[in-house]
């Protein structure tokens, strides 16, 4: 099965070990990857700020360079960007043609999890010894439904103890531009995450999402709290050579 890896912007620019890891996943699972070295933003940015018409642009971008690939399925270790290419449809209201093409796109879009339980992956290939907490992106939460398929995931990771907070649903604060207009507000939010988070001794907290993780990361270490942050597909390779 072709596939073709969406990096996404946050990955590519601050955290490309996400992007390695995916790639190393989807390989064991019988993925032949795909990675579009000019890929471009999703446009999530855009449409979430209300600017959905710069939003357009971008969409066309991903939509074309994944039709030009041949993959079968696009998959995107973020529910974030994930969830906002399923939108697509929505901005070609106005164009027949290209909302079509965006609802096939939309139907062949994963988020990493998603493919790597439909491609069989029972065993992760990682081994990982420590305790891990979960942190429930919301986009991926509560715009695609995954919840149990990143948990079923790392409950089986060699030395992996899973470890449930009662905050685990809990927005992280960040985002995308609410951080950036709202930044105290968004640190709050991050904060009375992190205060349950406290009430349980974990060794890392883990997460679908860069972006969040890249929050909660910064929250962390301003409190000096030592816990790391790991995206899923990391915790799912890691010690794999």
């Amino acid at each position: 099965m072709k596939v073709q890896l969406y990096a996404t912007c946050i990955v590519d620019q601050c955290w490309p070990e996400i992007g390695l890891a995916a790639a190393s996943l989807l390989a064991r699972v019988g993925c032949d990857v795909d990675v579009d070295v000019q890929q471009t933003c999703c446009g999530q940015p855009f449409c979430n700020s209300g600017y959905p018409a710069f939003g357009r642009p971008l969409a066309e971008a991903v939509i074309g360079s994944f039709e030009r690939s041949g993959a079968e399925a696009w998959v995107a270790p973020s529910g974030s960007c994930t969830a906002q290419v399923k939108h697509y449809p929505s901005l070609f209201d106005d164009d027949a043609g290209w909302r079509e093409r965006a609802q096939r796109f939309a139907g062949r879009a994963f988020e990493l999890s998603e493919l790597l339980l439909q491609r069989g992956m029972s065993t992760p290939p990682g081994r990982f010894t420590g305790r891990v907490a979960w942190h429930d992106a919301c986009h991926a939460l509560r715009d695609l439904g995954v919840k149990d398929g990143p948990r079923q995931l790392l409950a089986q990771v060699e030395g992996l103890e899973l470890v449930e907070f009662d905050a685990a649903e809990n927005c992280c604060g960040f985002g995308g531009t609410f951080a950036v207009k709202l930044p105290e507000l968004s640190v709050a939010i991050a904060d009375h995450k992190l205060d349950r988070l406290g009430e349980t001794a974990v060794d890392v907290l883990a997460s679908g999402d860069a972006s969040c993780l890249l929050h909660l990361r910064g929250r962390l270490e301003r409190r000096g709290v030592p816990i790391r942050t790991m995206h899923l597909a990391e915790l799912l390779n890691h010690g794999v050579d």
